[in-house]
């Protein structure tokens, strides 16, 4: 019953589709699935000049992976440090709180201007907006460690770097983690948001620009469902290891 339960919203969606589809009868404003599908269907094929589908979002997902693994490798040991010392905390936060408000789409006109257009700016949009949740959650991740670990380690001579190894990071590890899947989904937002960008010319966001300038709006529908598909994988690999990784967490509450 589950299983079906899980059917019914999509199948739904569909038929309500496909009636206002036929209601309207414009393709212009609501194609039919079936004209959307026969696009999803051919992954591989050419858009108008743009390359397919499958290219343009594997060229998305790359920029994401560069953006992404660039603000874990500057957010997760800064959000270890900043959690660990209060005296770094309380001079940083003050500039955390200030800059976390801001929309990453905010600072393309400075992405611009530093990095002209290309590959660069699309990936400081999307290290600006993956940065934060993955920082914001490993400072919490290390706040929260239970303090009665890490008397216990102190007690067995563990300090320095071998308390942060073998206590600290392990026990703050969901907590970071939990980080990281809000800060990719955050970043393939972004990246998307970014390719739309005047001068970009590859990835699924140009791909669904482009095809709004030459009114093909089957295809801009196809895009959207390949980013809610990928979106959708990534979230679930996440998912999958937490709970592979990190069943002990739900033992100790």
């Amino acid at each position: 019953m589950r299983w079906y339960l899980k059917v019914i919203p999509p199948l739904f969606l569909l038929l309500a589709w496909e009636v206002a589809s036929i209601l309207i009868n414009n393709p212009f404003i609501l194609p039919t699935p079936t004209s959307v599908a026969l696009v999803l269907l051919s992954p591989m094929a050419d858009i108008l000049g743009s390359g397919s589908i499958i290219d343009n979002a594997l060229l998305s997902i790359w920029r994401v992976i560069l953006g992404f693994g660039l603000a874990v490798l500057c957010a997760v040991p800064a959000g270890i440090i900043i959690g660990r010392y209060r005296i770094i905390d309380e001079l940083v936060n003050p500039l955390i709180q200030l800059f976390r408000p801001i929309p990453p789409l905010a600072w393309v006109p400075l992405a611009l201007a530093w990095f002209k257009i290309g590959l660069a700016s699309i990936v400081f949009i999307i290290f600006i907006g993956s940065f934060f949740p993955v920082l914001i959650n490993t400072i919490d991740g290390v706040r929260r460690v239970n303090r009665t670990w890490i008397e216990t380690a102190l007690i067995y001579g563990a300090k320095g770097w071998k308390l942060l190894v073998y206590v600290i990071i392990p026990a703050a590890a969901p907590a970071i983690w939990t980080g990281l899947r809000v800060g990719f989904g955050v970043a393939w937002m972004c990246v998307v948001a970014a390719e739309m960008l005047p001068g970009t010319n590859s990835g699924i966001g140009y791909l669904i620009m482009y095809s709004y300038n030459w009114g093909q709006v089957q295809v801009i529908i196809a895009g959207m469902i390949v980013i809610g598909i990928i979106g959708i994988g990534a979230d679930l690999l996440f998912r999958t290891i937490e709970k592979k990784k990190f069943q002990w967490q739900e033992m100790n509450r």
